[in-house]
């Protein structure tokens, strides 16, 4: 299906922008390690994709919130959460 590999190509470059972050040695290591997870979690393929994209959310959503990290990493997880928010929109319209 032509969804599938849009949201494929999606995850992907999330992905890589999550990679990004993880190698910024500027950003804590606490949330280093838990970006590390959100991708981990963002590929693994054994769990639903809604209930994979709703896990990374929130622990974006968490990361975020840390008050030691960089405001452009900040911006950065935000604009990652705005991109799953869509693709998770879209996984759901075509599942009904």
């Amino acid at each position: 299906m032509i969804i599938d590999v849009v949201v494929n190509m999606n995850t992907e470059s999330i992905c890589k922008l999550m990679e990004e972050i993880n190698n910024d040695k500027a950003v804590p290591r606490n949330i280093r390690t838990a970006i590390q997870q959100a991708k981990d979690d963002l590929s693994n393929e054994k769990i639903e994709e809604t209930i994979r994209i709703s896990s990374v959310i929130s622990i974006l959503d968490d990361v975020s919130s840390d008050p030691n990290i960089p405001m452009y990493t900040r911006t950065q997880i935000w604009n990652i959460v705005s991109m799953l928010e869509v693709i998770n929109q879209e996984v759901k319209k075509n599942v009904k």
